[in-house]
């Protein structure tokens, strides 16, 4: 894993399955989240002291392309990307590999950052966008 990709890994668990032992499809986007959370906190980002600060990431756009099934009990690796570093926005490719190394789900995922209070979009502060930029 290079700086540049941060590597995730997650357990399927029952309850992100359906009456098949499949994971659903909206559990993807799910791990995806994770994913992006545990890296903004390998980075030290902390969400939760960005919203005491009225500053929020929000979702405003996926591309989801799901590729192959993966069932009750499989571990999986999300991988996360940065491909896009606005002053306001990031676009993170993501992809979700089984234990064989096959894709079972990709992403792209659009993310803003907001100020919290007024909903609307505000630059990134600039520590954050500097160590997005290191990243990316």
């Amino acid at each position: 894993m290079s700086e540049t990709c941060f590597e995730f890994p997650v357990r399927v668990y029952y309850e992100d399955t359906d009456a098949g032992g499949i994971v659903y499809y909206a559990n993807y986007l799910k791990f995806f989240e994770r994913a992006r959370t545990e890296w903004l906190r390998a980075l030290g980002i902390e969400q939760d002291i960005l919203l005491s600060n009225n500053i929020a990431f929000v979702v405003t756009q996926v591309l989801m392309d799901n590729k192959k099934s993966a069932g009750f009990n499989e571990l999986l690796t999300v991988s996360s990307q940065i491909s896009t570093l606005r002053s306001a926005s990031i676009i993170f490719t993501q992809q979700i590999y089984n234990a064989s190394a096959q894709l079972v789900c990709q992403a792209e995922i659009k993310v803003a950052c907001v100020d919290k209070q007024a909903m609307r979009a505000r630059p990134m502060p600039a520590e954050i966008a500097e160590v997005l930029t290191r990243v990316r």
